[in-house]
């Protein structure tokens, strides 16, 4: 339905742009005519102060006004139309990607629930073939959780846990998690830095935007895997870089890497996979922290740096982090009185 009243308005826009367009020629033709039909018959006998000058000033006066409405109708059209070719190619490819995400596993199940019903499967089998059927729906919930946070990201209605948090044992934690979950050491994935200062965060939240920035570094890798988290305190906002030695990215894509459903498409990387979602949260969940992320690149094959800025407790943004945190509050004090909790 959406979909079919933007190109009503579309069309609606072409019409009234062509009308204008019509209407112009049309006043055009008619002044052409009307003053070469009274040249051709008494312009010999006509002074020039006769000749009146209101017509040809209100002609040109409507031309400019009904160009200068085409432009706009034009400009507004294309532009419209463009965005609208953008976002249903990245819609396309994100279905396209979420197709084969959620296929990959699902056959993977199924193939290993067809051989354990095959008789002769030994109970060892089983046990894998179970763990396995496991991390495939675990796969798949998250999945499927991640498109379902789209509407909560974009409606602002993410991240009710917020706590005060010293920003340096936060990330600290959170970095040590993604070790262990990536299966890296302190030599790939480094923490540099101190930032003892305090922060408003949910962790679960924080956890995501760390994890999505390291899975990020590792499809985009061109080489072996390292990342450099670093930490520091500024006078108003806590600062955290994350920089990899991935394959990088053009100038001209550094705006959009943060768009919903885009994905860098790079011949380094042909087989990355995912939904184009991951930079999304990273940057709505910064934001909704009150806090900025920002990213660089030098060029390709010369890897890329993210940078976090959230605001310190009680310097930056207190009437925000205050509103924040009395949300959360009051979220918590909802939950604790629901029947059965």
């Amino acid at each position: 339905m959406k979909r079919w009243r933007s190109y009503f308005y579309h069309i609606l826009i072409f019409i009234i742009a062509q009308l204008a367009w019509l209407a112009l020629l049309s006043l055009w033709i008619y002044w052409y005519i009307s003053n070469y039909i009274i040249f051709s018959q008494v312009g010999d006998r006509l002074s020039p102060q006769m000749i009146p000058e209101g017509r040809n000033v209100f002609a040109l006066v409507s031309g400019l006004i009904l160009l200068l409405a085409i432009g706009a109708g034009m400009f507004l059209l294309f532009r419209r139309l463009s965005i609208q070719y953008h976002l249903t190619g990245l819609y396309d490819n994100f279905i396209a990607n979420v197709t084969h995400e959620l296929k990959s596993p699902l056959a993977s199940i199924q193939l290993y629930l067809e051989t354990m019903v095959r008789p002769g499967v030994s109970r060892a089998k089983q046990q894998e073939f179970i763990s396995t059927m496991l991390r495939d729906t675990e796969r798949l919930d998250n999945l499927i959780n991640s498109i379902l946070q789209i509407p909560a990201l974009e409606h602002k209605k993410i991240a009710n846990e917020f706590t005060v948090e010293e920003a340096g044992a936060m990330f600290a934690r959170l970095i040590a998690e993604a070790r262990e979950q990536f299966q890296l050491d302190e030599t790939t994935l480094v923490l540099e830095g101190e930032a003892p200062c305090r922060c408003v965060a949910d962790i679960n939240a924080m956890r995501m935007v760390v994890h999505n920035l390291i899975d990020n570094a590792i499809k985009y890798k061109s080489g072996p895997f390292h990342m450099t988290v670093g930490m520091a305190c500024g006078t108003a906002t806590v600062t955290i870089t994350f920089t990899d030695q991935g394959v990088g990215f053009p100038e001209a894509e550094r705006k959009k890497i943060f768009d919903k459903f885009y994905r860098i498409e790079t011949e380094d990387s042909p087989s990355v996979k995912g939904t184009g979602l991951g930079l999304f949260w990273v940057q709505e969940i910064i934001r909704y922290h009150g806090g900025t992320i920002s990213a660089a690149s030098a060029g390709r094959h010369k890897g890329s740096t993210f940078r976090i800025e959230l605001p310190i407790y009680r310097i930056s943004k207190r009437r925000y982090i205050d509103n924040l945190i009395r949300k959360s509050r009051q979220n918590n004090k909802r939950t604790d009185e629901t029947p059965g909790k």
